[in-house]
């Protein structure tokens, strides 16, 4: 919010001067009314009298005048009517006839009074006397007496002469020019005029046998005149003039009259743009360099926040590499080792069976750690996707039983499960391989730091979350390692020596939490040294309701095994034959199986076999994809079921496999305890629609 505020800062000067510029107005709500209805009030306007009133070169009336009457106007926010007269008595006339209700420019005078209200004067000018450049009649107006004296009818200055002097010889012409133009023809000796119509007239005319002779005591003091029976308007321009301030008129005059040059820098006007210019300068600066502040902190912490995830990704990487080699040769060991006694011939059979499902379990553990490293590379590029499917919860916890009981028998650790859910609670919508490696990584830590004693596997529905606890009765773990564990749920380095000779590869619980925090759940330990470690795992609970719970397959031992025939697309040999193996090992099928070395040969043969009843197809193979394949077959035969097998299992390997149009997904190598359910599950719809038709 304080930075919004700031980058408004800028607007405030703008803001002031709007403010300042917004003046009341002069006028009442009365006097506005009569001016709304009064809209062609008329001013008289005597445009020969430069540089007050003339016509200028663009053939538009012009000069001080008419600045003096706009400012009026802006004033009261009101535009008069101006009308022209070219002869001064007629305008005078028409003013006293009311033709006009106000005289722009005129010098208040006794004999003009009777009938003229006069205001303030806009200025007050010089008059001076003009005569021919080759006479001299003396420097005082007392000089003239006894010459030819001419001057413009019905002005001010010829009423006032004749007043003070009425023994001159005084002679009225039309106006200010003619008599200019006959003293210069050397008609009459002489004129009284302003100075600064004079020398406008002898300029721009160019009456070179003229001159400025000298001042006098008479003055040229013009300004608004109005018929004395408008007493409303009259109140109006009275308000307004006495509202136009000094510095305004002079302004005005200014512009017309000769002034001295004021350098600009020396003016108010120039030291007030650069004084608005600095300040919005410096607020704009203020604001700019807040917001680069800003951009700074937050691309700094974009850069913290990438480092600590570059970090992590490092810290990931080198504890990956650093126990890999021990990790892969580990369970390596044990199934070269193991095979090689397989080979002795005096073996016993319980040797035999024994070391058999030693090297399963080595495997398995070798697989474990592969899937590790397929799991890095997801979480290093976020390549998830959540995949909600149907998933029995008992059946889960049955299979991590069955996968982990013999390396829990080998530590004699007793493997318990306390599930506190109905039987149809347990169907839930799960994404079942990310459940799947969370409690794989919680039971395979429990396992490795429980020496004897027991884990318990519980589940329970609190507060619409499904909760699943991994309790052991393990080394604990100490406080200073539980509150790291806290903290980032990672396993701690093999340096810390609360675990010992316990520790793997540092990737478990960083893969559970992430795959945790995925699902929307959350995962919380607790632990007390040498008692045991409790890991908690708390996910949404979707449970998914059936019409009827007893829809499972059920044998009938009597009954015939049913006849299908099965199309195994795979390439390698070795692979093929343990497929086979374990199709003709199921007791309830009798599978009658076809073999394809790649994608093209599955696509012929399902061509021209039209009772193939699945497909179990490989993805990597020579000639022809899994993946093309498969969308030719279902092109062909849409209903076909086709199970993709591969050892790729990221969830864009799977989703790929899907989109091309398999049906479902095994992972190689096949567990069998994984095959049989899905065959049941397509075999059986197969067999309901065979037995309908």
């Amino acid at each position: 919010m304080p930075k919004k505020i700031l980058c408004l800062l800028p607007l405030l000067p703008i803001f002031f001067i709007i403010q300042s510029c917004s003046k009341p107005s002069l006028l009442d709500e009365n006097e506005k009314k009569w001016l709304a209805q009064n809209d062609s009030i008329t001013v008289a306007i005597y445009p020969y009298y430069p540089p007050y009133q003339f016509i200028n070169e663009q053939n538009q009336i012009d000069g001080i005048f008419i600045e003096y009457l706009e400012l009026v106007e802006q004033k009261i926010n009101y535009k008069f009517k101006r009308k022209r007269y070219d002869d001064w008595p007629k305008l005078l006339e028409g003013v006293k006839n009311n033709d006009a209700s106000l005289i722009l420019e005129i010098q208040q005078s006794d004999e003009k009074e009777y009938y003229l209200k006069f205001y303030e004067p806009l200025f007050e000018s010089q008059n001076v006397i003009v005569t021919r450049d080759n006479v001299d009649f003396g420097n005082d107006v007392e000089s003239l007496a006894g010459k030819s004296i001419v001057l413009p009818q019905g002005y001010a200055i010829t009423e006032n002469l004749r007043k003070k002097y009425p023994n001159f010889n005084i002679i009225t012409l039309y106006d200010e020019l003619t008599c200019l133009s006959k003293v210069n023809a050397g008609d009459y000796d002489a004129t009284i005029s302003p100075k600064a119509v004079a020398n406008y007239y002898i300029r721009s005319k160019k009456m070179d046998n003229l001159k400025i002779k000298s001042g006098t005591d008479l003055y040229y003091e013009p300004g608004f005149a109005i018929n004395q029976t408008n007493t409303v308007l009259d109140g109006i321009i009275s308000k307004t003039i006495s509202k136009i301030t000094k510095e305004e008129k002079q302004a005005i005059v200014n512009n017309w009259f000769y002034s001295n040059v004021i350098p600009f820098y020396r003016t108010s006007k120039f030291w007030t743009i650069i004084a608005l210019v600095a300040l919005l300068s410096l607020l704009f600066g203020m604001s700019f360099n807040s917001y680069l502040k800003y951009k700074i902190k937050q691309r700094t912490d974009e850069l913290m926040i990438a480092k600590d995830i570059a970090e992590e990704s490092n810290r990931l990487k080198t504890n990956f590499i650093y126990n890999i080699p021990q990790e892969i040769r580990t369970p390596m060991n044990g199934i070269i080792g193991l095979s090689e006694f397989l080979n002795n011939e005096d073996l016993s059979l319980e040797d035999r069976k024994k070391y058999t499902q030693m090297i399963i379990g080595n495997s398995k553990e070798l697989l474990s750690i592969i899937d590790n490293i397929l799991e890095i590379s997801q979480l290093q590029t976020n390549r998830f996707t959540l995949r909600l499917i149907e998933v029995n919860l008992q059946n889960v916890f049955q299979n991590l039983i069955s996968n982990y009981k013999i390396k829990a028998e080998e530590k004699n650790i007793e493997f318990l499960i306390e599930n506190k859910l109905k039987d149809q609670e347990n169907i839930v919508l799960m994404d079942r391989p990310k459940l799947n490696k969370i409690l794989n990584v919680l039971i395979d830590n429990a396992i490795r730091y429980t020496e004897g004693g027991s884990i318990k596997l519980s589940c329970n529905v609190e507060e619409e979350f499904l909760t699943i606890s991994v309790v052991d009765t393990g080394i604990g773990i100490s406080e200073t390692t539980k509150n790291k564990i806290i903290e980032s749920l990672s396993i701690p380095s093999s340096t810390d020596k609360t675990i010992g000779d316990y520790s793997g590869m540092g990737l478990g619980l960083t893969i559970a939490k992430k795959n945790t925090d995925f699902i929307g759940g959350q995962l919380r330990v607790t632990s007390e040294k040498n008692k045991g470690t409790s890991f908690t795992l708390k996910v949404p609970y979707n449970p998914l309701k059936k019409i009827s719970a007893k829809t499972t397959q059920t044998s009938k031992p009597a009954a015939k095994p049913e006849k299908n025939i099965i199309l195994i697309a795979e390439d390698g040999e070795t692979n093929f034959l343990f497929l086979k193996t374990i199709l003709t090992k199921m007791n309830d099928y009798d599978f009658t199986i076809y073999r394809a070395k790649n994608g093209k040969e599955a696509v012929s043969i399902c061509q021209e076999n039209k009772n193939i009843d699945l497909v179990l197809m490989d993805i990597k193979m020579p000639v022809m994809d899994g993946y093309d394949a498969t969308a030719y077959i279902k092109k062909m035969r849409p209903n076909l079921p086709v199970i993709a097998q591969t050892a790729y299992s990221i969830e864009e390997d799977i989703q790929k496999a899907l989109d091309a149009g398999c049906d479902d997904f095994v992972s190689k190598p096949v567990d069998r305890k994984i095959l049989k359910p899905i065959l049941n599950k397509y075999f059986s719809v197969l067999n309901k629609r065979n037995k309908a038709s």
